[in-house]
């Protein structure tokens, strides 16, 4: 999945990518941006933008200055040289050294590996360039240092009608409706007050205009989480998922970063017209894994709600005990016999020749609708939910 990519659970079997905006949507959205961000000047935001730190005349600052103060941070190969206490060391030539939090790595890189960075800045106290790992979110960044693509932490603090008020390193930003999720959000007052890593997708700094994408960043998380559940997802496996999107012929539901269809038939025993008769979405249920189909882009995964539900049906059948008189009630007829509820949803058949000892021609002309009467079980089949019944055997 790519960063341009949106999820859209009404499609079948999976996730697929949203059209491109028509112009009209284009131009409300340039025109809903403009609106929540009118009033708001470069030199209002530079002036509320922390002030650069000045690195400190000498070799080392000439090296690295360039770096520090252009404007947008670039990536850099390192090479790792010493990891102390939670700070990773780096080096980047003889004059040009960095350091590193270990907590932007997923496991701890060993001395003499090289990785990329992202340099933040320059500390003139401890002539060391203060780096960060590409992908991680970066904190406190200032206005002349953030660029486009960079994921950076922002707080929500207002809405408008096209999206969410935003604050990036006590700037102001702006995050438009279609970026807020992977899937439509009905209310985006939730996001109201909290802090989150965002992907900084334009910035125009000749405008004081700051788009952001938490979207893009979910995106790329969600695509992680796909290839670690492919690589263990089996068929038969019992999953944990979470329904997302109903449609009339089943229902979609998340297993940790992937979709997969339950059909309709497949959410419960018994017969539904719509799956909103039996989920909602937002509803957490248990499933199987029915089918795994790599080759269809993106992977088609088929589950079942049923299989891991109790049968009340097929358990009334297994109790059922054959030898037993029992009462019914006819329901049916056929040429062959008589159909009879026994129990609710239970029916058992009683053959033609099973009625009387004498021969039946039709089985109507013995019994009646609804009429009610004792019957013997000779034989039952819980698993086919076959139910074999004698009036003449009493």
């Amino acid at each position: 999945m790519t960063p341009d990519d949106s999820t859209n659970p009404a499609l079948p079997l999976g996730s697929a990518p949203q059209p491109a905006p028509t112009p009209d949507a284009a131009t409300r959205l340039e025109a809903e941006i403009a609106a929540a961000m009118e009033g708001f000047e470069m030199t209002t935001i530079m002036a509320d933008a922390p002030a650069a730190a000045k690195p400190r005349v000498g070799r080392m600052a000439a090296a690295v200055a360039p770096t520090a103060q252009s404007g947008a941070m670039r990536s850099r190969r390192g090479t790792i040289t010493h990891v102390k206490d939670r700070d990773v060391f780096v080096e980047f030539d003889a004059k040009s050294h960095g350091v590193c939090p270990s907590s932007h790595f997923t496991e701890m890189p060993e001395a003499g590996t090289t990785w990329d960075f992202i340099v933040e800045r320059f500390d003139p106290f401890e002539s060391l360039l203060i780096l960060a790992r590409p992908g991680s979110v970066l904190k406190g960044t200032a206005w002349s240092d953030l660029s486009v693509g960079m994921t950076v932490e922002a707080r929500c603090v207002g809405m408008s009608a096209g999206g969410l008020d935003m604050e990036v390193a006590h700037s102001r930003a702006f995050m438009p409706h279609r970026e807020i999720d992977i899937r439509h959000v009905e209310d985006a007052s939730v996001y109201l007050g909290l802090k989150f890593a965002c992907e900084i997708i334009e910035l125009r700094r000749e405008k004081g205009r700051m788009i952001l994408s938490l979207r893009r960043v979910k995106e790329r998380e969600r695509a992680e989480a796909q290839i670690q559940i492919l690589a263990t997802l089996e068929v038969g496996q019992r999953r944990t998922a979470t329904i997302v999107s109903l449609q009339p012929y089943g229902a979609f539901a998340d297993i940790g970063g992937i979709d997969g269809l339950i059909p309709v038939g497949e959410l419960a025993h018994e017969h539904i017209k719509h799956p909103s008769d039996v989920v909602k979405e937002g509803d957490v249920v248990e499933v199987r894994v029915k089918r795994i189909d790599l080759g269809q882009k993106p992977p088609r995964i088929s589950l079942s709600r049923k299989d891991v539900m109790a049968d009340p049906i097929r358990t009334k059948f297994e109790e059922l005990v054959v030898g037993a008189t029992i009462t019914g009630r006819v329901k049916n007829f056929a040429d062959f016999g008589a159909f009879i509820e026994v129990a609710p949803g239970v029916e058992g058949l009683v053959h033609a020749t099973e009625i009387t000892w004498d021969r039946v021609p039709n089985p109507m002309s013995r019994l009646k609708i609804d009429e009610v009467l004792d019957v013997k079980v000779l034989n039952v089949d819980a698993k086919a939910r076959r139910v074999s019944l004698s009036i003449k055997a009493l």
